[in-house]
């Protein structure tokens, strides 16, 4: 049933019969005015629970031009302030640990996460034992939607830390009823045993990033192993990275691995609520399930409403979260998003192409922009690609910006490099004339060997800029 009370309660002991296509059918299949009346009720709760509970937000409220306490329309609340990154930073650096939009008392908090900080200072999550169980129902309801079953064994190769993506997971599929291995990553040798527990107890789905899931075909290749021949896995799900949507890419992995390939999106501030996700029937792209995260799509500029069919930057607000809600907070990412018919027969806004890449990884070379995700997709492509690339951007004194892809090629390629062979630099020619004209900038192309980069257990970190501001 469709919750109508806040912050919702969920029947933990409900399933779905397995052949059933909607974990919540009345929710996911209704009218798009209908479900924006209920998520226009739903922002009206969150946002004035939020500035009841949150000397933050009622400081960063105090010129909004609005109501808090009284959202009526979807103009009222789009005159809240977008909330950023260096916002969240700033309030916990004066008011250590969690700053004062953790809405919650202090001993309500039942786990923390946080980011990484190798960025700038870490952010810190509390998260209320409440909001653990409503994640666990969105993580199911969204897992269901990708195919996952109750029969199924689903093993999470990611990293079990502070990073909290892993865990969203694997609440999901517990909370949805599937045998669940944390196996985790990071650990010296540890995609080798990946190898062998994934031969020995053959789970059926698998939870990464697709620069992991790439990373674990090739090391079972080098033991021995066909990832399609002796593997059982018949799902993968990822988030983290955009190449689950990367038609190339995705093409890589279904191939390499016999499966169907599901890509989902978030960021560390809104897990593990899963903001965007692929469904069964999606070839690619994800939809926005703005019944669990509002999500509106605006200018990256202007900040304005970007119409259907154009592109924009998603902006999340919580529809259900008590603890830490984050309330119109900037993804940075980049996509397009529509409204289009599913065979699934959902009837949530989607993202066609998936997420383009955070703005803050575009590049912008000689006015053009760049997305690695645009490169890997032209890269995957071709029969000479080796597996892995780097973007070297750079700017010498009185000159403009200039771009080198290093290319990993396959070793019937590269060989011939050294004494200028036919293959090797036809090779070079050809990536070099298919990037130029999918990107539109000319560039220089230096092949390397397979193998020359170190692969990632985690995200492929993979631009180098040398250019000085």
């Amino acid at each position: 049933m469709v919750q109508i009370h806040w912050p919702p309660t969920y029947d933990r002991s409900y399933v779905p019969e397995p052949g059933s296509e909607y974990w919540n059918s009345q929710a996911e299949t209704m009218a798009p005015a209908e479900r924006e009346a209920l998520i226009l009720g739903n922002l009206g709760h969150q946002v004035r629970y939020a500035y009841e509970n949150s000397a933050f937000y009622r400081e960063f409220w105090g010129d909004a031009g609005t109501d808090p306490s009284n959202i009526k329309s979807l103009d009222d609340f789009r005159q809240l302030p977008i909330l950023t990154k260096d916002h969240l930073r700033q309030e916990q650096e004066a008011h250590p640990p969690f700053g004062r939009y953790l809405c919650v008392p202090r001993e309500r908090v039942m786990r923390i996460h946080g980011t990484s900080g190798t960025t700038g200072n870490p952010t810190l999550f509390g998260i209320g034992e409440d909001d653990w169980d409503r994640i666990a129902e969105a993580h199911a309801r969204i897992l269901w939607s990708a195919g996952l079953r109750p029969d199924d064994m689903v093993i999470v190769t990611s990293v079990f830390s502070a990073y909290i993506g892993s865990w969203g997971a694997l609440l999901g599929a517990e909370r949805l009823g599937a045998m669940c291995f944390p196996f985790g990553a990071g650990a010296p040798e540890q995609t080798e045993r990946a190898v062998d527990w994934i031969g020995y107890v053959k789970p059926t789905a698998l939870y990464g990033t697709p620069s992991y899931a790439l990373y674990l075909a090739a090391t079972a290749r080098r033991m021995g192993i066909d990832p399609r021949k002796d593997f059982n896995i018949r799902l993968m799900f990822f988030s983290g990275e955009p190449g689950a949507s990367i038609p190339s890419t995705r093409k890589e992995i279904e191939e390499t691995f016999g499966c169907h390939v599901v890509d989902m999106g978030s960021m560390a501030e809104m897990t593990p609520w899963m903001t965007n996700s692929g469904c069964r029937h999606l070839k690619r792209g994800m939809h926005l399930w703005n019944d669990i995260v509002y999500a509106e799509m605006l200018d990256p500029d202007t900040k304005a409403p970007t119409p259907p069919g154009t592109e924009g930057v998603p902006v999340y607000t919580h529809l259900e979260r008590t603890s830490q809600p984050m309330i119109r907070y900037w993804s940075g990412d980049l996509a397009r998003w529509d409204i289009e018919p599913c065979a699934c027969g959902r009837t949530y806004p989607t993202l066609p192409d998936g997420l383009s890449g955070r703005v803050d990884d575009m590049i912008i070379v000689r006015g053009q922009s760049i997305f690695p995700s645009k490169i890997e997709d032209i890269l995957r492509s071709m029969p000479e690609f080796g597996g892995e690339f780097r973007l070297i951007v750079d700017r010498e004194q009185g000159r403009m910006d200039s771009l080198t892809v290093q290319v990993e090629v396959v070793s019937e390629v590269y060989p011939g490099k050294s004494n200028g062979s036919e293959d090797s630099t036809l090779a070079e020619r050809r990536f070099a004339d298919e990037l130029r004209r999918a990107i539109g900038v000319g560039l220089k192309v230096e092949l390397k060997p397979e193998g020359e980069f170190e692969r990632t257990q985690f995200k492929a970190r993979r631009i180098i800029d040398k250019r000085s501001y």
